[in-house]
């Protein structure tokens, strides 16, 4: 299931997607992932990795950084430096209530993700990257869909993928959102806001 894939089109933004981060993801992320073309991207560079099978480990525990899998990713950050780093997850169904709910953050320290729309949920990629790698104006997402979703699922969670691969920069991302997605772009600066202060959430 390892994939990848490099979309030049000159000067801009610098773009990093990487899905199946961990377990089998890769399985179901891979079938969004070849969806992307070199019509989505406008300008500036999109790298596209999916990675092999490997055990899972969540990206929230620190030594999930320490495996295999995680040292590719922080070399993959590190040899492109991307100003937008987009993951790709999948979920199964009996994960949902614990994922969305309010007390997430008392469980595992990070707020709940947000639904956008048929089960495509996002939120903001680990604290372990986004704060200590990322810069404060890079955009970090993570972007979750039931594993083996629905066709109907499966296109929303690509269209997403195609309006960040498209989004000249944050505010560019951020108008195109908004305009989709008022209320959950509302509530994702209300959890920013929570966890990185001033961190923007996209």
């Amino acid at each position: 299931m390892e994939f990848f894939k490099c979309i030049d089109k000159g000067p801009g933004l610098k773009r990093l997607f990487i899905g199946g981060v961990h377990g089998k993801e890769g399985l179901s992320t891979i079938n969004a992932i070849k969806k992307i073309s070199e019509n989505d991207v406008k300008d500036g560079t999109l790298v596209i990795y999916n990675c092999d099978e490997s055990r899972y480990i969540s990206t929230l525990n620190p030594l999930y950084y320490q495996s295999t899998v995680g040292k590719e990713i922080l070399y993959l950050i590190n040899h492109y430096q991307p100003d937008m780093y987009i993951e790709l997850h999948c979920y199964k169904p009996e994960s949902y209530p614990a994922l969305t709910s309010i007390d997430r953050i008392k469980r595992v320290g990070v707020p709940p993700l947000i639904e956008l729309e048929k089960g495509v949920l996002i939120g903001s990629v680990s604290p372990q990257i986004r704060t200590k790698i990322f810069k404060k104006e890079d955009i970090c997402i993570t972007l979750e869909m039931p594993c083996s979703p629905s066709p109907e699922t499966l296109n929303i969670y690509v269209n997403f993928l195609k309006v960040l691969a498209s989004a000249k920069n944050r505010f560019d991302l951020e108008n195109k959102v908004t305009k989709i997605y008022p209320e959950q772009v509302e509530t994702s600066q209300k959890y920013a806001h929570i966890i990185f202060g001033e961190y923007p959430p996209f």
